[in-house]
């Protein structure tokens, strides 16, 4: 492994105001000046995005110093121009708990890597203590996977950690990508370089340390990080998440419109009582933030350990709420599905009008106020032919489920009930891809009141916000639909009864019926 390291040490006496004030700022002035000189374009390619100081300085805060030796290590993988490590040592040398600071960072980019050295060589001649420096040039998680999956012993090779800090690459790599099959025991579908570091830094720390990381929402939810939330949450516990209210503020100078969370683990296999949720509208504005202490099986729940992000305590309510019972869809026999034809790759077998061997092909636009139907969708092709059995589908009761929505709608669960009565003269139909729907596991066809009683419940006010928190996109997710409980299949149809009696689809009808049928305590 090659090191490039600076184990020489600085005692200067200046004042700590003057020295912390200037560190941070030094960084962040080379780090803009880097940015100058290097294309957006070329970074993207690489997953490559800066922390704002502000979120630096946020992320430095939350560690907990206070059962920490006076010598200390610190790791900072995947370290850029060494923002994080600036802010986190700005704020161990203002506090004076410590006699020494060993820093350890990797990076191998060698761009980057001359901004890096010169940022590091600055804070170590202005450190009011002991301080001394490694730079790794090394691919992070190639270099220490044999320990990781057990090839090697861990406690004979891998240093440990006291405090870990990180804003890893946000890059999506094929699963024959060095990093994703040195690491098979946290990948599963298409793996992002974001949480093989996440959970490589876990393995770095200390039992009963602390790592802070900036990174995407994505793998709270979903059957994509299954396994590394079932390594993730095992090892660790997590003790502080931070929400973004405006997602596009977060890398405002980078532009990035993923759904970015910072989140605090504590190595150890004791659950904290609480979960603090705190959130802030942007990156720039921590000072005006809202906090909740959730309880951690409030957070961590389910058997896929889907991570829930509850923000007040009307959330906390709804969580509850919904987990009174234990049953998914797939477990009575329901199951909602992804539309089949993905219209831009089946062109040749789209058409304009009805005739004879066409079918009708439903869009999300044939969605609406609780009913599908099938007038002009505003698409160029309403309609399919019915030669390749892979496209087309049995025409029988289903509920329909757009899959996308604007992040401002009001409701992120929009459904409509399709009845096959209303379409007799078709055996078959097609669904496009944009949209889910629900159909009996068995293939067998639902019930008209089976039919109403779910979308009833994929209706209701609580349905919407328990989507809401767990997932954040404007995308339903059809596996995450199928993981949420939901009353026994006989109360379903109780609820369809009564909703078919009383004509009205409406959100607020639902919400009555569902709360006096399934949730009135």
């Amino acid at each position: 492994m090659e090191k490039n390291s600076n184990t020489c040490y600085n005692n200067n006496k200046f004042p700590v105001t003057q020295r912390c004030n200037d560190m941070l700022d030094y960084v962040i002035s080379k780090t803009l000046e880097f940015l100058e000189g290097m294309p957006k374009s070329v970074r993207k390619k690489k997953g490559q995005f800066f922390t704002s100081k502000e979120t630096a300085e946020f992320m430095a805060q939350l560690f907990d110093f206070s059962n920490l030796s006076k010598k200390i290590e610190i790791l900072d993988p995947g370290a850029g121009t060494g923002i994080l490590s600036a802010a986190l040592l700005d704020r161990a040398f203002s506090e004076n708990l410590f006699s020494e600071i060993q820093l350890t960072c990797y990076e191998n980019d060698l761009e980057v890597l001359p901004v890096l050295r010169e940022n590091l060589e600055y804070i170590q001649a202005h450190a009011p203590i002991k301080f001394g420096f490694v730079i790794v040039v090394n691919d992070y998680l190639i270099s220490q996977a044999p320990e990781f999956e057990g090839k090697i012993s861990e406690e004979d090779n891998l240093q440990k950690y006291d405090l870990i800090i990180g804003n890893p690459p946000y890059l999506r790599v094929m699963r024959d990508n060095p990093a994703a099959m040195a690491m098979p025991t946290v990948v599963h579908g298409a793996p992002n370089l974001y949480f093989l570091f996440a959970a490589m830094s876990l393995f770095n720390l200390k039992h009963e340390a602390e790592m802070v990381y900036i990174i995407p929402r994505s793998w709270t939810s979903g059957e994509y990080f299954k396994v590394f939330r079932k390594y993730f949450l095992r090892y660790g516990k997590i003790e502080q998440i931070h929400l973004f209210v405006s997602r596009d503020k977060v890398f405002s100078q980078e532009q990035v419109l993923q759904e970015t969370i910072i989140i605090k683990i504590k190595k150890t296999a004791v659950r904290p009582q609480h979960v603090i949720i705190s959130s802030s509208q942007t990156n720039n504005d921590y000072n005006n933030m809202t906090e909740i202490a959730v309880p951690y099986n409030s957070v961590v729940s389910g058997k896929n350990l889907y991570v829930y992000l509850p923000t007040s305590n009307d959330d906390v309510k709804v969580i509850r709420t919904i987990n009174k019972y234990k049953t998914t869809f797939p477990d009575i026999g329901l199951r909602m599905r992804t539309g089949i034809v993905v219209d831009f790759r089946q062109r040749n077998e789209l058409r304009k009008e009805q005739g004879e061997h066409i079918i009708p092909l439903f869009y999300g636009q044939h969605i609406k106020n609780g009913v599908v139907t099938h007038v002009p969708s505003g698409k160029d092709f309403d309609w399919i032919v019915d030669e390749k059995p892979g496209l087309i589908q049995k025409n029988k009761n289903y509920v329909f489920c757009k899959r996308f929505t604007a992040k401002e709608e009001k409701r992120r669960l929009q459904c409509g009930i399709y009845l096959a009565e209303n379409f007799p003269e078709y055996e078959y139909i097609g669904t496009q891809n944009k949209i889910n729907y629900v159909d009996c596991v068995d293939g067998a066809p639902l019930s008209t009141a089976l039919v109403y009683g779910i979308y009833a419940l994929l209706n209701t006010t609580l349905y919407d916000k328990y989507y809401r928190i767990l997932n954040g996109s404007t995308q339903v997710n059809s596996t995450e639909v199928n993981n949420i409980p939901v009353p026994p299949i006989e109360t379903i149809e109780k609820i369809g009864n009564r909703l078919i009696k009383t004509e009205n689809l409406t959100t607020e009808c639902c919400d009555e019926i569902v709360e006096e049928e399934a949730y009135c305590e």
